[in-house]
Formats: structure tokens, C-alpha cells, sequence
């Protein structure tokens, strides 16, 4: 007798339509407490390097002879190390998520002229 309700059960959920929604279809809400991605106010930034010092994932590179801030989207964990470490308070930790990409993502950063 079980194997008939498991046969039943098995060919309802082949047949039917498939209860998952698309993420790209959900309005998100985030919360203000919410940690997204790391952002940075590169005119601000010193260049020090205590952030990529810090960053337990090392997805963060600062080249200070070069003035290039470079991070590893989808390396970052977004623990929130290099924010409060960043002395000239540069970074933050903004809301939204990182978009969803096929390929490994790296924002390079320089400083506007």
C-alpha cells in the first residue's frame, strides 16, 4: 500500500507546477540592521591597508603607491572587520546585497582626479 501513495506522491510532484519563486521576483525588504556589501567613499580613503589587514577572507587589496582599493565580492562575508577598523571611516556597510552575477566579481576603486 505504501508504494502506491509514494507513486502518487512522486508523479503529483513531477507533473505539477514547482512551488519555488525566483529571488529576481521578491521584493526585499531590508532591514537598517541588514549587512549587504561594503561600500567605500574612495575620495576619503588614506590608503592605509589596515582594512585588507583585517579582512579575514582577503578580499580586500590596497595598492597605496598605485591609490587603487580593489574588493572581492563574493570573497567578503561581510563580517564588518574593515569597517570598524577603517580609521578615516570610509567605509560602511551598505543595506542591499550584492547582485547576483555568473562571474566572480572585483570593484576596482581609484580616486577621482
Amino acid at each position: 500500500m505504501s508504494f502506491f501513495s509514494i507513486t502518487k506522491t512522486l508523479f503529483g510532484s513531477m507533473f505539477s507546477k514547482t512551488a519555488a519563486i525566483k529571488l529576481s521576483q521578491l521584493n526585499n525588504h531590508y532591514t537598517p540592521h541588514t549587512r549587504g556589501h561594503v561600500e567605500n567613499d574612495i575620495n576619503a580613503c588614506i590608503f592605509c591597508g589596515l582594512c585588507a589587514r583585517r579582512c579575514p577572507t582577503h578580499a580586500l587589496d590596497v595598492n597605496k603607491q598605485e591609490r587603487v582599493w580593489a574588493i572581492e565580492r563574493f570573497k567578503c562575508i561581510q563580517c564588518n572587520c574593515c569597517v570598524e577598523i577603517c580609521p578615516a571611516d570610509c567605509l560602511l556597510m551598505a543595506n542591499e546585497q550584492t547582485p547576483v552575477s555568473p562571474v566572480m566579481l572585483t570593484d576596482t576603486l581609484t580616486p577621482n582626479a
